[in-house]
């Protein structure tokens, strides 16, 4: 039992490559999630079920290196995994493309306008909660934690992201390349150089995404 569960310890080492110590947790973590997010951008179903696989594994990392927001930020991903995956799958009305999925489409000025809104005050809280974890929960979280407001800003943003992608709004394209913009300093900052890269990675698909989904839609109007 002790060594299956050392395998999701950070420290456990499963290869070594140019002299940096690939963990277990997060190279299995991160093929899971760079593979959803890869199907995402394919606009595939079954990147819902992949994603959630991968959430629970980052949840482990985030909490050994003490980035708490994205530790809270799988949770959230976990419960709209399910959510997400419901709603591709069993649209209403004339909300349906030839596969029976959600169809793709644009945001309406209210729910941008709402999502922006919403972004400023979670980072906002989620910012001065985060500074003080470590004084309110010292046993839970007894290293403070790190870039409070960064790592804040990118969880909030990704909050309302993961809405828009699991609505099959474009615009989700445009906050996950914030996100992963940021993502690529933070966990490089971290020492997590896997992750990095593989943000650096998710920042290009994020751009094939903006460009595919773009297209679908198009075909969309054309057939009206």
């Amino acid at each position: 039992m002790t060594n299956w569960l050392s395998l999701f310890d950070i420290n456990t080492t499963f290869f070594t490559l140019l002299n940096y110590p690939m963990s277990y947790l997060e190279f299995f973590g991160t093929i899971l999630t760079g593979w959803s997010v890869y199907l995402s951008a394919k606009n595939k179903v079954i990147s819902w079920p992949i994603g959630i696989a991968g959430v629970i594994l980052y949840g482990v990392l985030f909490y050994q290196i003490q980035l708490y927001s994205d530790l809270f930020e799988q949770f959230y991903y976990f419960v709209t995994g399910f959510w997400g995956w419901w709603l591709w799958t069993h649209p209403k009305g004339d909300q349906k493309d030839s596969k029976n999925e959600l169809i793709v489409s644009y945001g309406s000025k209210k729910f941008n306008t709402l999502g922006i809104i919403s972004i400023a005050l979670l980072t906002i809280s989620l910012s001065f909660f985060m500074s003080n974890i470590h004084l309110i929960f010292p046993v839970l979280f007894p290293i403070a934690a790190s870039f409070p407001f960064m790592d804040a800003f990118t969880t909030a943003t990704s909050f309302v992201a993961n809405i828009y992608l699991a609505k099959r709004k474009i615009e989700n394209w445009y906050l996950w390349i914030i996100v992963d913009i940021i993502g690529v300093f933070l966990y490089y900052q971290k020492g997590v150089i896997f992750l990095a890269l593989l943000y650096f990675v998710f920042l290009l698909n994020a751009f094939k995404g903006l460009h595919d989904w773009s297209k679908t839609q198009r075909s969309y109007d054309k057939k009206i």
